[in-house]
């Protein structure tokens, strides 16, 4: 039953983000956690830990424009990811300070964690 698993997620920071595929052109929609940058959303791109970068984030890099649900509203946000460099590198700290089981997931998967910015559109 879709949706019936997600127990384990109450209590943690959760949206809906709705992006276009980047090969189908169909609305995609993933359930992510979040931490929060300078009133940005930041979502890691760590596919539970698994080997693969999940394809949301491909849809991000090839049409940045998103529907977030989080906080109780609905808006229109542009997603940047942001692959590597010293602002990866905070971003994934920060993240991992507050949501502390992402930590293992570099190891687990053997790459590393795209770190993807939603900034509001105004």
């Amino acid at each position: 039953v879709p949706g019936k698993n997600i127990r384990p997620l109450a209590g943690h920071p959760l949206m809906v983000m709705t992006s276009t595929g980047a090969k189908s052109g169909e609305s995609r929609r993933a359930i992510l956690t979040y931490s929060r940058d300078a009133g940005d959303y930041i979502v890691a791109g760590t596919a539970g830990g698994a080997p693969t970068t999940p394809s949301w984030v491909f849809n991000v890099e090839a049409d940045p424009t998103v529907s977030v649900e989080a906080d109780n509203e609905t808006f229109e946000a542009k997603g940047q990811v942001i692959k590597d460099g010293p602002e990866r590198d905070r971003l994934w700290a920060q993240h991992v300070d507050r949501l502390p089981w992402f930590a293992d997931y570099p190891k687990q998967s053997g790459r590393v964690i795209p770190m993807i910015r939603l900034k509001r559109a105004v």
